[in-house]
């Protein structure tokens, strides 16, 4: 054997070798491949009635929403109406209840001031914050010099 056939059978061998290591390299990246087609397929198995049933959700809030907003709208109705109430009561019946309580006050008033058995009761003190209104000075000023 020479020298050139002995460089033919060493690069021959090498060769034999790096097809070997591709072919295992080649093997598993198709045993990968496989793999992961199948977790894709699962996936998308499981992912379709997913899907389906979050449709079926959103469909059922979107339908509740639609309630809820008939519902907001008929409150609001019935809010205004009774506003409109509340305003026809206060200026129809307003106005004579205020006077017919003025008049029975004057009333009582007027029989309370009548009776002479009773004794007359002492002027209420009027006071405003930090300082005393000048009538009730006066007052506490002649009860001293008696």
């Amino acid at each position: 054997m020479s020298g050139g056939e002995v460089a033919g059978i060493l690069v021959a061998v090498f060769w034999a070798i790096l097809v070997s290591f591709l072919a295992v390299a080649l093997a598993r990246l198709a045993q990968t491949l496989k793999a992961t087609t199948k977790l894709v397929a699962d996936v998308t198995e499981q992912a379709v009635p997913l899907l389906a049933d979050a449709s079926q959700a959103v469909r059922s809030a979107q339908a509740q929403l639609d309630r809820v907003d008939a519902i907001a709208s008929d409150v609001q109705e019935v809010t205004a109406n009774a506003s409109a109430l509340s305003t026809t009561v206060a200026s129809t019946f307003g106005g004579p209840l205020v006077k017919v309580a003025a008049f029975g006050y004057g009333v009582r008033r007027a029989l309370n001031g009548r009776k002479e058995d009773v004794p007359a009761r002492a002027p209420r003190r009027t006071v405003i914050v930090g300082r005393t209104v000048p009538a009730a000075r006066r007052g506490k000023r002649n009860n001293r010099e008696r």
